[in-house]
This record gives structure tokens, sequence and C-alpha cells, in this order.
């Protein structure tokens, strides 16, 4: 690929990100007004059934029904908010704004939770008789199937598209069908016997709902906070940069996430230190092009790590310090290795585990028996993280 082919290259590059984050918008926001319609018109009709029946639980349903409304709607001005192009307060884009709409999402599930247990509650306290008719049994029905059939759609998507909000909410919905399930139940069983178990089982349900929102909250949290890539994506991305020939290893994959399917981030390369600068600047930008043709990942950064070809003691030198710094257990990779015998300096990086109780000094360990095996050198020795799977 010659320069100008790069170049036109890059240009698509952008335009490809916007149009793909343009349809995978246009998903969301459908399937969010689909959730909003139907949990509205399921909302209406259960009030009158609880109405009409006296239900306390129906009547929380309802409630219920109203709250996954509004999930939808905090689903749908999320992503449009999500979808605002960079600027120079954010030129990143604004794709985070997502998890921020997944976090409310988880809210008001834990607020329907809450509001379910403390009506329940009072129930079992200070119990109504309910009075169920054909009438009411049918909206129940009909709104088991309904939340059924919203939830495997609204989740289904969400999988597809990667939305943690319309995730959340699909299964959201799943556990209301099982709400409105236990209602049921519950209303045949009083018809049947004349025990009245709803307000026993909405506390029930209460607490399930609300261990499902701790679930979802605990889980945006994570993403927000910023959580290590796939393994099998870091090691496949890292399998498309060393199939370039003139690539011996590829390190310190690091990669950033700006919102859902939106992943920039950085990688270093080891060449031969005969390279030039201009054979480098084509290789680093055809690296570039093939990852995100790839991957859908735009490399921001190539790092170059140069390996020794003019010092044959280097290679030998390397499996002994490597030897050394690896006999820790914590200790995961060594990498960048290069002598300069002008300087008299060794230099490398070692990966330590974050697993390690004290990683500073296992580094402070091997920089002192490596230093004490070669005297003659002065060693410049980085401490990496392992940002993604080896």
């Amino acid at each position: 690929m010659n320069k100008e082919q790069i170049t036109s290259v890059e240009k698509d590059i952008k335009t490809d990100i916007q149009k793909s984050k343009m349809s995978r918008d246009r998903i969301i926001v459908r399937t969010g007004f689909v959730g909003i319609f139907a949990n509205v018109f399921l909302a209406a009709f259960k009030v009158l059934a609880g109405l009409l029946s006296g239900s306390v639980a129906i009547l929380m349903d309802a409630v219920n029904n109203i709250s996954d409304a509004a999930s939808s709607l905090v689903t749908i001005i999320g992503t449009k908010l999500a979808g605002k192009a960079p600027d120079k307060k954010h030129p990143f884009g604004h794709g985070r704004i997502e998890y921020l709409s997944a976090m409310i999402i988880s809210g008001l599930v834990l607020y329907a939770g809450i509001t379910s247990l403390v009506e329940s509650v009072k129930k079992i306290i200070d119990p109504v008789t309910p009075t169920y008719g054909a009438l009411t049994f049918t909206i129940v029905s009909v709104g088991v199937v309904v939340k059924i059939v919203l939830g495997l759609y609204v989740k289904g998507v969400g999988e597809k598209v990667n939305s943690s909000s319309l995730r959340d909410s699909g299964a959201d919905a799943l556990l209301d069908s099982i709400i409105s399930a236990s209602t049921l139940v519950a209303a045949i069983v009083f018809v049947i016997t004349g025990l009245s178990l709803e307000a026993w089982l909405g506390a029930i349900i209460s607490l399930i709902i609300i261990k499902s929102g701790v679930e979802m909250l605990k889980e945006t949290i994570s993403e927000i906070l910023g959580e290590r890539v796939d393994g099998e994506m870091a090691r496949s991305i890292k399998k498309t940069v060393c199939s370039f020939d003139d690539v011996l290893g590829a390190y310190d994959l690091v990669l950033n996430n700006y919102g859902p399917e939106t992943f920039n981030g950085s990688v270093h390369i080891e060449v031969y230190d005969t390279f030039s600068a201009a054979d480098l600047d084509e290789l680093i930008r055809n690296i570039t092009y093939k990852v995100y043709e790839e991957h859908n990942v735009l490399l921001n950064a190539v790092g170059v790590y140069s390996v020794n070809t003019k010092d044959e003691r280097a290679l030998k030198i390397q499996k002994e310090i490597r030897d050394i710094a690896l006999k820790n257990e914590y200790a995961l990779q060594m990498h960048g290795f290069y002598i300069n015998d002008n300087t008299k300096t060794v230099r490398f990086d070692v990966v330590i585990s974050l697993d390690a109780k004290d990683r500073k000094a296992i580094y402070d360990e091997i920089v002192r028996e490596v230093s004490e095996k070669f005297p003659e050198f002065n060693f410049v020795i980085a401490m990496d993280i392992d940002f993604s799977e080896l």
C-alpha cells in the first residue's frame, strides 16, 4: 500500500466510524420507542385491573411498567446525547453517556423494588381482600406474554449492538414477566383456596428486583471505572499486528473504551534497529489500517522497540537477564530489550502482575539482581502493567 492509498484509507476510517455509530444509534432509539409504547399500554390496563380487583400486587406491577417506560426514555435520551460529535472539550466523543444511562436505569429498578417492598409490607401488616374477575385474569395473562416477548426482543437487540442500557432494560422486562406471572398465580390460589398470598409474594419479588438493580448498578460502575479488555480480543489484535513480516513482537496493548463499540488504543511493536524512519512510518500506518479493518479498533499510537542487530552478545545477555527477571511467579513478561554499547545502557520492560501484593518490591529485586550480575551496564527498566491478556 503506497502513501496516497494510506492517506485515503485514514479518511475512510473516520467516515466508517461515524456511519457505524449512526446505524447503531437508530436501532437503539427504535427499540427504546417500542419499550415505551409497550409499557405504557400495559401500565394502563394493569391500573384498570388493579382498581377493579383491589389488588395491590397488580397496581405495583403497573407502577413497575411506568418505571420501565421511563427506562426506555432514558435509553433514547442517553443514546442521542452519546451520539453527539466530538467537540473541543470532549475530543473522544460522548459515548460514555450510555453508561450513565444504564446507571440511571439501574437506579429506577432499585426504586421500583424498594417502593414495591414498602407497599407489600404495609399490606402484610394491614391486609386487603382482593376480588378477581375474568377481566383481571385476562389483563394479567396478556401482560405476562407481552413482557416475555418484549424482554427477549430488547435484550437480544442490546446484545447485538452492545448496549448496556438495552441489556438492562431487557433483563428487567423478563424479571417483570415473572412478577406478573406470580401475581397471576397468587390470584388463582386465592380464587381456589381463599388464601391471600399476594402481599407476601410481593415482598419476595421486591427483594428479587432490588437484587437485580444492585447487580446492574455494580456492572455499570465497573464499566465506567474501566475494565480489562477481553482476552480473546487482545490476543486477536496482537496476532494481526504480528502478521506483518517486519514485526518481531507486539506488546503493551492498551485499549480505552469511550462507549460501547468505541475503542481507541495503542501498542508497541518490536523491529530491527536497522529500520529507517520512512519504513517505520509506512509500517505503522499499514498496521493501523489493518487493525481497524479487522477489529474496528482505532490505534492512536504505535510505539517502537528496537532489536539489536549489531551486538552479538545481546541475545546471550538478554537470555540471562530474562531468566533473572522471570523467576518470580508474578513477573509475567520481559520485552523491549536493547543494549546501547555507546552509553553502556541496557533497557527493557518487565510486566509485573496486579495480583502481586507488593509490585514495587518485586521490581526492586529484579533491578538489584541484574545490576549485580552485569555491573558494567546502566539499567533502565520500566515496570509495566498487564493491561490486557498476555
